[in-house]
């Protein structure tokens, strides 16, 4: 396969030959396949940032995660708590906030970039009983 650069230099020595109405229609046509090439570029960029979105939204802790803050929520509530599992709830906490935080912000980009309602998102990405605002 031909290089790039050798391609480029290529489409030049040709265009230099071309005529003054040929040498329009080329451009035209080179202005077009840009434009065409750019849009497909747009659309990739929208749909990767579309999809970095979503995971972002439905992003939670794993399994075992889950069960151990549970776990440790029941110690707490029954006040049996250690000190040690005290401080590792608080971590889940932050965790938990960062997360809400950031799952939050991409609902908001998600609906600005979509052109929708906010409420809608809400609706679609998150259970009926979470609430994030």
């Amino acid at each position: 396969m031909t290089a790039p650069t050798e391609i480029r230099q290529r489409a030049i020595a040709l265009l230099e030959q071309l005529p003054g109405e040929s040498l329009v229609r080329a451009v035209e046509f080179l202005e077009s396949l840009s434009h065409q090439a750019l849009q497909v570029s747009e659309t990739k960029t929208y749909k990767t940032r579309e999809t970095d979105l979503i995971q972002i939204i439905q992003r939670h802790l794993s399994a075992e995660q889950q069960e151990r803050l549970n776990y440790l929520r029941q110690q707490n509530e029954t006040e049996e708590i250690t000190e040690t599992e005290h401080q590792e709830l608080l971590i889940y906490v932050e965790l938990i906030e960062k997360q809400d935080g950031e799952r939050a912000e991409a609902l908001i980009q998600l609906a600005q970039m979509r052109g929708v309602d906010l409420q809608l998102l809400i609706n679609e990405f998150l259970p009926t009983n979470i609430s994030i605002f």
